[in-house]
């Protein structure tokens, strides 16, 4: 009876202490704000699941890149993406694409963020997407064996997500599901 209840108050302590842990690595992790045209949205990022793919984003929000692009392609009930595009639908300069970090755990779920990329699994720069439906077809390994690379996921602005979605769209040149009317990021900027 001593023993097990030595071995019950010591898998208490682990668990409060596993619980701590956790708490304190989401106390740590960078905020991110997209104050947009439509309203504000707040990333919780995961540097501890996707190091390369935070590091890649803050640099990007450091260095300005996101203030003036779009939400260029909504599709309601899968996703919204941004962070390539001005207004005028005329890409901007990235630095060098970043390791698919897709094999993470993490999942495509719905307001968790990823990086967008072409059909090279290793092409993320600076487009991301927001997922508004949980999009398990894209967790790793996907269908090309790599998936696309959730790093985060939206902890405010949930509203200001599904009001995006529910914007009108059209083709734009070779782009389809452009908002008729643009969707600016004003600005991104760390939170803490």
């Amino acid at each position: 009876m001593h023993n097990s209840r030595r071995s019950f108050i010591t898998l208490i302590t682990s668990l409060s202490l596993m619980g701590a842990a956790h708490f304190a690595h989401a106390a740590d992790a960078p905020h991110v704000l997209l104050k947009t045209s439509m309203g504000d949205i707040v990333l919780e990022l995961n540097p501890e699941k996707a190091p390369k793919s935070v590091e890649n984003f803050l640099a990007y929000v450091k260095s300005g890149q996101y203030k003036g692009t779009i939400f260029h392609r909504v599709i309601d009930g899968f996703m919204i993406q941004g962070g390539g595009f001005d207004k005028a639908m005329k890409q901007k300069p990235t630095k060098a694409p970043i390791k698919n970090e897709a094999e993470n755990g993490l999942k495509n779920e719905r307001y968790s963020v990823a990086m967008a990329r072409t059909g090279n699994p290793h092409s993320a720069t600076a487009q991301f997407f927001i997922n508004v439906n949980d999009n398990a077809a894209l967790d790793y390994p996907g269908q090309d064996g790599w998936g696309y690379a959730v790093f985060g996921k939206v902890i405010e602005g949930k509203d200001v997500v599904d009001k995006i979605t529910q914007v009108k769209t059209e083709t734009n040149g070779m782009y389809q599901n452009v908002p008729v009317d643009p969707i600016i990021i004003e600005s991104a900027s760390i939170k803490k």
